[in-house]
């Protein structure tokens, strides 16, 4: 939800006095005083617009009180109906990551939360959400539109402890847009590869300095943007062989907008298209610095193993 602050300007107009040179055949008179003309009463201040209305919530289902006695309902009391059958056949796993489209209401009908009102949708691991929609979603497919009735006990509760988070039963409805499916944990640390110190001669450059080698072709075709949302593999290492980072050691993609990481990734992975695996090797001023200010970041010139495993949006 946001306030928006409105700044009144009034401008004020200034009058412009010429005065005019008398004639050189004549003798300047000082002509009379200017009659004072009365002070005129100050005009009223423009009237200030009325301030906009907060954008109203997407209105709320007739069944947003209680779930009706046809909804499916599972042993942890969380219910659910079909709004629209799926194209997909797979189902997410709990460790998955999901795209999604979702909107959420108390059971009296207020609106809290939106993503369709964002006009975005929005990933996570299901893993990380409230324990409604690690297993409500687990029961979806591709495409699929599901209204949820979670209680209290999987969303925040009935006194939640996080402040401004609703409170009870919550109610959503969720389209599944895409999965990604996560791949097995890696036992780490991951060796790093023969070539880390230094780019070979065949890696490619870019002017800002990058140096990369693509491992294996995509299957994709379109490249994201610079605001576009990815989801990724990746592994990081130091020149020296030394691993700082890896999503493949953890099992699970990691998801982020490209304008929101380091310049280097930005650049870099707009290179790529979805399934290509590639090997960048990216200069300090491009990461963290040769100096790094944030601590434990590391420094210099930094490689990474990066898999595009899907453009989110």
């Amino acid at each position: 939800m946001r306030t928006f602050s409105r700044i009144s300007t009034l401008a004020a107009a200034g009058a412009l006095f010429l005065s005019v040179a008398p004639s050189c055949n004549k003798t300047a008179e000082t002509p009379p005083p200017a009659a004072e003309k009365p002070a005129e009463p100050p005009k009223p201040a423009a009237p200030t617009p009325p301030a906009p209305e907060e954008p109203k919530g997407l209105p709320a289902p007739e069944d947003v009180a209680a779930a009706p006695a046809t909804a499916e309902k599972t042993p942890s009391g969380l219910a659910s109906k079909v709004l629209q059958p799926g194209t997909g056949k797979v189902k997410p796993d709990a460790v998955d990551l999901v795209n999604v489209h979702y909107t959420g209401w108390t059971t009296d009908g207020k609106m809290f939360d939106s993503s369709v009102m964002r006009g975005k949708p929005t990933s996570f691991p299901l893993n990380r959400v409230i324990p409604g929609w690690t297993e409500g979603l687990q029961l979806m497919v591709e495409g699929e539109k599901r209204r949820f009735w979670i209680p209290g006990a999987l969303a925040y509760g009935d006194t939640p402890s996080r402040p401004g988070a609703p409170a009870g039963t919550l109610v959503f409805d969720v389209e599944l847009l895409g999965i990604v499916k996560s791949p097995k944990a890696v036992e780490g640390p991951i060796k790093a590869p023969k070539d880390v110190a230094k780019a070979p001669k065949n890696a490619t450059k870019t002017a800002s300095g990058i140096s990369y080698v693509v491992l294996s072709k995509g299957t994709g075709t379109a490249h994201p943007t610079a605001t576009s949302e990815v989801a990724v593999i990746y592994t990081g290492w130091t020149l020296d062989g030394k691993m700082f980072d890896s999503a493949a050691v953890r099992g699970e993609a990691a998801v982020f907008p490209l304008n929101g990481v380091i310049p280097g990734w930005t650049e870099g992975v707009q290179l790529m298209v979805e399934g290509e695996k590639t090997r960048f090797w990216i200069p300090g001023n491009l990461a963290y610095g040769d100096t790094p200010s944030r601590p434990g970041a590391p420094a210099g010139t930094l490689v990474f193993d990066v898999e595009l495993l899907k453009i989110l949006n």
